[in-house]
């Protein structure tokens, strides 16, 4: 087994988005992590996933130490993702895996999502030491070069990983109710609060927002500083961590209470910025949470799929009894489009740090559609996936209760999906995202020729005119009524947005001979997304060996989707 190998939808997004010669470098990272992930790292992954990580608070002597203790399996996963694939450092610094500059967004995604479907809890100190070093280079570039550094090290002697502490008992989704307050020395800055929720807490970085003086109230009064584990000195720093959480899932990875105590801080950037600053570190670590939840969904799966052929029932294969194909088949596409949803937003955002405007102000949106639909997705598929190999599905000798706990985290960390929800709303309100996000598609769905595409094409297209139309509905009601729907059209532009993907890698995928597969799978997402109360299009589901696998499926078959799409009385609005 190889979780590449056996993913039929990633290689060929891969090829759509990357230039020849990144496609080309990646590729013998791609199948090495692939063959770990299925072996060795998902075994590593289970063992440290049922010893959780220790707090020692005091050491023999008495003294107060606060060390976290992970099991040497949570070690050994940290020096595969770290150093010998760099997932943290390779969009930071030329010489990861032999790129002759920083690697694009697109492929530490795409190895990371082939990572995550063998271990998630890790993946969030990955994800935030990236996203330190992210907001480092883009703040205070010169002020912190040595922590940048040590933030990007691919050897684990130096690596310095990274952790974002945000959360208070008072003040969780309104983080203006912050009242951790920093003090100036002259000097140096010392901060003084309690923070509730800190994962990765024995982070050798920690970025935190804090009250500063005189600044003003609510956010405005927020500056960023960044805390660090050791003084100077070499000496501790005066914070402690007061317990670690009993967490449902992510379990291999530490999350914690922090007390700051006067604690060594150094100011980030303009203190006036900080929470934009934060913003701009949530954004990035939202988008590895819709990663993760496509992972996890892919993983699924893949269990699911492998578990049914096993298995007979009623002298067949489950996989090929009816009923169980109309369960698979939804999976698997929604698997599908979440993975081109997360590399999409990859894309734009490598067109963004590249100083593409309008690929900023999309990826501003883009990331908060991901999080919110996929991870509520993931929480579904993953919980199919359970009942789908029944009682042993329950069992934690199996991976479906892991992926389950795990699926719930995404939706929670880095705001829950009503924040999430309200942060798409308050982008509509600010930039007309949702016109942004039309337009954006709706442009690339008129240049697909393809006879075989272009009817496709066309039916979406019609979608898209009432998505705007509902969204724009939406915006002249009260303010109220706004926040009370924005979360079923947040949904829905993101599903239509995965929608237009799917149709576009389709089309791809027939101009370069690689078959009519991901159109039956687009042509099967399309339907289910505007005929949600229709049975699932028969050629699908007769299709369906070739979907799970891959491999060119009869052009017939996506036409029989078409006539069903062009047929039908009732398009759901």
């Amino acid at each position: 087994m190889n979780f590449a190998d056996s993913d039929p939808a990633l290689r060929p997004l891969l090829d759509r988005l990357l230039s020849p010669a990144d496609r080309e470098r990646v590729e013998p990272a791609l199948h090495e992590l692939g063959e770990l992930a299925a072996g060795e790292l998902d075994r590593l992954a289970a063992t440290a996933d049922a010893h959780p990580p220790r707090l020692r608070q005091y050491g023999p002597d008495g003294q107060r130490i606060d060390e976290v203790d992970h099991h040497p399996a949570y070690d050994q996963m940290a020096q595969l993702a770290f150093a010998r694939f760099g997932l943290a450092a390779m969009s930071h610094r030329p010489g990861v895996l032999g790129w002759p500059a920083p690697a694009p967004h697109v492929v530490k995604f795409g190895l990371s999502y082939v990572f995550v479907q063998a271990e998630f809890g890790l993946a969030c100190p990955l994800s935030m030491t990236d996203s330190a070093a992210r907001i480092l280079r883009m703040f205070a570039p010169d002020e912190f070069a040595a922590e940048i550094a040590a933030l990007t090290a691919s050897d684990m002697e130096d690596l310095a990983t990274g952790a974002m502490l945000m959360t208070e008992k008072q003040g969780g989704t309104d983080v203006g109710r912050t009242a951790t307050e920093a003090t100036d020395h002259g000097t140096h800055w010392t901060l003084r609060g309690h923070k509730w929720f800190a994962s990765n807490v024995s982070a050798d970085i920690i970025l935190t927002l804090a009250r500063v003086p005189g600044q003003g109230e609510g956010t405005r009064g927020l500056g960023m500083f960044l805390v660090p584990r050791l003084l100077p000195d070499g000496s501790r720093n005066s914070y402690r961590i007061d317990r670690l959480k009993d967490k449902l899932g992510s379990r291999s990875m530490a999350s914690g209470e922090v007390t700051l105590d006067d604690a060594f801080a150094v100011p980030v950037g303009e203190l006036t910025n900080g929470f934009r600053q934060m913003a701009e570190m949530l954004n990035v670590s939202r988008l590895s949470n819709a990663m993760r939840a496509a992972a996890l969904m892919r993983r699924a799966v893949l269990e699911s799929v492998e578990h049914t052929r096993r298995r007979p029932v009623f002298g067949k294969a489950l996989f090929d009894q009816p009923l169980m194909r109309a369960t698979l088949l939804p999976m698997i596409t929604d698997a599908e489009a979440a993975l081109g949803l997360v590399l999409e937003s990859a894309a734009r955002l490598d067109d963004s740090d590249a100083g593409d405007q309008t690929a900023r102000s999309l990826i501003r949106v883009l990331t908060p559609l991901a999080k919110y639909t996929v991870c509520k997705q993931a929480r579904g598929v993953t919980g199919e996936a359970m009942e789908i190999r029944g009682g042993n599905g329950y069992i934690e000798d199996w991976v479906n209760p892991r992926l389950l706990r795990d699926a719930h985290l995404g939706s929670i960390w880095e705001g829950s999906s009503n924040v999430i929800a309200l942060d798409v709303l308050r982008c509509m309100r600010r930039e007309s995202a949702h016109q942004a996000v039309a337009e954006t598609y709706a442009s690339r769905l008129h240049d697909m020729a393809d006879p075989g595409v272009r009817p496709f094409a066309e039916v979406l297209l019609a979608h898209w005119k009432s998505m705007l139309d509902r969204g724009e509905h939406l915006l002249s009601t009260s303010p109220a009524e706004q926040e009370a729907g924005i979360g079923v059209y947040a949904d829905a532009l993101a599903r239509t947005t995965m929608a237009s993907l799917l149709l576009e890698q389709a089309a791809h995928e027939i101009a370069n001979g690689l078959g009519h597969r991901k159109l039956l799978v687009a042509g099967t997402y399309l339907h289910r997304l505007l005929r949600p109360a229709s049975a699932l299009p028969t050629a699908a589901l007769e299709q369906l060996d070739r979907i799970a696998d891959g491999g060119d499926v009869p052009p017939e078959a996506a036409r029989a989707v078409l006539d069903l799409l062009e047929g039908g009385a009732h398009v759901h609005g």
